[in-house]
């Protein structure tokens, strides 16, 4: 163990600013002389990174506790107090894991210490209700208290700007930059929420707030007729999985006359220990099993499953007394063509539409919106690129008209009411569409195959690669600079062109071709095969771990055949990655 990480143990255990609990959490790891605990937590300080904090809960600079909260808070207000207005405003929410609600009152309490008003929701609410506060309030910024659908020992801090988005550059690096230039916790401002409501300073946001949230969101249903008149016919299974979104979900559908909903009971109530799951992520069957059990149970059309913070969404459909667990693509996908298809039927379409995605999601998707006139926007991966994108075009273009967003991560968004992935309206997307198609004698999973067959097929997967800590981190460099080196051949196959993100450059094998990229910089490597099939790899921003994204598309044979093919080949590209960064 390093020397330094024990000597900033002992500063912590011995500074006074702490509370006496935080330093006998950490003079207990000492007299433990527990040596690896005590280097994960001071080997360096907890960074803040283009969207906030994320980590395990627990004392010390390289977790996430009420004094790296307090140090974010400070560093935002650094930034906002430069901006020169004489009234600045935040917005602030938080969702059910574990010190979430007293990490909000500490975020709240800073902002006061620095003149900065800020709102607060007075009970747990998603992402789309802050990105939806921001905007209400004309805030200059926001901050929800999540950690997402990380696992029950995580939490985390998510940092927004003026128009509801994640914030993006420069605003991202000047909070860095505020950040990384605090040293010393008693340099931060901090009164109590008592005091900071005496003086008028912090207001705590209720019901009406929600209710147009609602009224906003409503007015983007596809076919709200449809949903009144037929909407019981339609059986939905709901978990929030112990996050925020009952309460809302519940409404939202209810408002649009689905209301044959079923909630999962055992992970109905808020709860941060996650105690039905091992991670609380409807990307992953294991969350949503009971919501399973309860759609055999109930013999209902769709399983839906939404994460702490109810900005991601899983769907489980049965299809011919099979379960099919859609993939963010393919949910992705098939939202963006009901739009489409009802808005043509329905003379609703407007001038210069178009929807945004990320480089990793599926080209399906644009080839669909192509085929409608769509014109499609291409991001970086994450959501607040989308939301970056849409504030851009909305200042620079206002002729043009937002209609879609999504990502593969499970995250889309169908209004602009708010800048978040938004799993409540995704919802109602999701259900009003599964009913339609209802109503013509189809499942979501005939739907998809109608897709394919009028529009080309593709498969996309997702294989993640967790390592921890200290360790883990070097591993993920290691991985990602041999491949960085070793980019003109992968899984035996020739590459055509590998686009870096790193350096911005785009190399064209084929055609020998150097071309500059111009989406920010960014760690993300990407491969198109002589076959045409593509491999996308990056590190996560939030999370400990590898992301590779691996998108085939087959073009010969019947749609059996493309999709037995595909499966191959996808197989075929998972053994060469796992191999390779087993041996890294």
């Amino acid at each position: 163990m390093e020397v330094n990480a024990l000597e900033r143990a002992k500063e912590w255990a011995n500074n006074s600013c702490f509370d006496e609990q935080a330093r006998k959490e950490i003079q207990d790891l000492i007299d433990q002389d527990n040596q690896k605990e005590i280097e994960e937590r001071f080997y360096k300080d907890l960074e803040f990174g283009t969207g906030g904090l994320r980590s395990i809960l627990g004392m010390g600079a390289n977790r996430i506790n009420k004094y790296t909260v307090r140090k974010a808070t400070q560093a935002m207000s650094n930034v906002l107090l430069t901006l020169g207005e004489k009234e600045l405003r935040v917005a602030i929410s938080y969702d059910s894991r574990r010190y979430s609600k007293e990490f909000a009152a500490e975020v709240a309490s800073v902002f006061a210490a620095n003149n900065i008003h800020a709102y607060i929701y007075k009970r747990l609410n998603p992402v789309a209700l802050l990105s939806f506060s921001v905007r209400y309030h004309k805030a200059h910024a926001g901050v929800m208290v999540t950690a997402s659908h990380n696992p029950p020992e995580y939490n985390g801090y998510k940092a927004y700007w003026n128009d509801g988005c994640q914030v993006t550059p420069p605003n991202d690096q000047n909070i860095i930059d505020q950040y990384n230039s605090i040293t010393d916790f008693n340099d931060i401002k901090y009164i109590s929420i008592e005091d900071g409501e005496k003086k008028g300073l912090i207001h705590w946001v209720g019901e009406e707030v929600e209710n147009e949230y609602f009224k906003s969101i409503y007015s983007k249903a596809i076919n709200p007729k449809l949903c009144r008149e037929r909407g019981s016919e339609l059986s939905i299974v709901y978990t929030p999985i112990h996050g925020t979104g009952l309460i809302p979900c519940k409404r939202a559908l209810e408002d649009l006359g689905l209301n044959n909903i079923h909630v999962v009971k055992e992970q109905a109530s808020p709860n941060g220990n996650f105690p039905t799951v091992s991670s609380p992520n409807p990307e992953n069957p294991e969350a949503l099993e009971l919501a399973v059990n309860l759609l055999k149970e109930k013999k209902a059309d769709i399983a839906m499953g939404s994460d702490p913070d109810t900005d991601r969404l899983g769907v489980v459909i049965s299809h011919k007394d099979e379960l099919h667990y859609l993939n963010g693509n393919q949910i992705g996908l098939l939202m963006l063509h009901y739009i489409l298809v009802n808005l043509r039927e329905q003379n609703r379409m407007p001038d210069r539409p178009y929807y945004i995605k990320t480089i990793v999601t599926s080209e399906l998707q644009s080839v669909v919106a192509k085929k409608f006139g769509v014109e499609v926007e291409n991001t970086l991966t994450g959501f607040k690129w989308i939301c970056g994108r849409l504030r851009e075009i909305e200042e620079s273009e206002p002729e043009r008209n937002f209609l879609f967003g999504t990502e593969e991560s499970f995250g889309y968004l169908n209004h602009d009411f708010c800048r978040d992935k938004d799993g409540i309206s995704s919802l109602t997307l999701m259900a009003e569409m599964t009913l339609w198609y209802k109503t013509q004698d189809l499942t979501l999973i005939d739907a998809l195959d109608k897709i394919y067959e009028e529009y080309g097929f593709s498969h996309e997967t997702l294989l993640c690669l967790n390592y921890y800590g200290k360790e883990g981190a070097e591993k993920i460099s290691r991985i990602m600079e041999y491949f960085r080196e070793n980019s003109t051949e992968f899984a035996g196959e020739k590459v055509e062109e590998v686009e870096d993100y790193k350096s911005s450059i785009l190399k064209n094998f084929t055609k020998n071709q150097q071309i500059d990229l111009t989406l920010p910089k960014s760690n993300v490597l990407g491969f198109t095969l002589s076959s045409g099939n593509k491999v996308y790899l990056r590190p996560s921003g939030t999370e400990p771990k590898i992301k590779f994204y691996i998108m085939i598309q087959e073009k010969m044979g019947s749609l059996t055949e493309k999709k037995e093919n595909a499966q191959k080949k996808t197989q075929q590209i998972l053994d060469f990655i796992n191999q390779r960064a087993e041996e890294i």
